[in-house]
């Protein structure tokens, strides 16, 4: 569990034992209901991260809710959302290795993160990742009842693939972006795991040999 889930946990598990010790019994059942669900809320799994070459793992836990065709910063690609219930791990990873060139934090509205605009117009953080590959971007986006994205890192942090890097509190949406090159390996309606669900295979593009060195090779054949 994460440190976040003691300081909104205890507090409650203290109040339902006041609750109890004046036989407020309907109170404490209550109070000390709702603390097992923030303690559950905050879990955190360890996950094994898959070791292929260029594999792109899911950066949270949830279900698929959008793949489409996307520009970003005029190049072409396709944007990938994950919605997060409330009864989700809400630990965020890193799809891929790399180092985090940027981190922006937008402020926005609170939508539902299952609508469309959520992407848009909610208040997220917007992670842009230098990969060996190349770059994409993955952003923690706030929903109705989650109100606040919390990031661990910082630019120029340079992070492993599955590595985890914030949480957004209490039911959210993760997006994202891939450029055109990547392979989509998922589909709207999959459930996928943070940090171990592939969702696409972006592998290191082999350089073309040189001319020169294909005549090399013609002369020892």
């Amino acid at each position: 569990m994460v440190k976040e889930g003691y300081y909104f946990g205890l507090p409650l598990v203290l109040l339902a034992a006041v609750c109890y010790a004046l036989a407020w019994w309907v109170a404490g059942t209550i109070l000390l209901l709702l603390a097992i669900f923030v303690f559950s809320f905050f879990r955190d799994p360890e996950r094994a991260v898959p070791a292929n070459p260029g594999a792109i793992v899911a950066p949270a836990d949830g279900r698929i809710v959008v793949l489409k065709d996307e520009d970003f910063a005029g190049r072409p690609g396709k944007r990938i959302s994950v919605f997060l219930a409330v009864w989700n791990v809400h630990v965020n990873r890193s799809p891929a290795a790399g180092t985090i060139t940027a981190l922006q934090y937008r402020p926005g509205k609170f939508f539902a993160a299952m609508l469309e605009r959520a992407s848009l117009e909610n208040e997220q953080n917007v992670f842009t990742l230098k990969t060996e590959t190349g770059e994409m971007v993955f952003k923690q986006i706030a929903g109705l009842i989650a109100r606040r994205v919390v990031s661990w890192k910082k630019p120029g942090d340079t992070v492993a693939r599955g590595e985890r890097i914030g949480l957004v509190r209490f039911g959210s949406r993760v997006d994202i972006w891939l450029p055109k090159e990547a392979e989509i390996l998922v589909r709207v309606g999959d459930h996928v795991k943070g940090g171990s669900s592939v969702l696409a295979r972006w592998p290191v593009q082999q350089p073309a040999p040189r001319r020169n060195d294909l005549v090399t090779a013609e002369q020892q054949v």
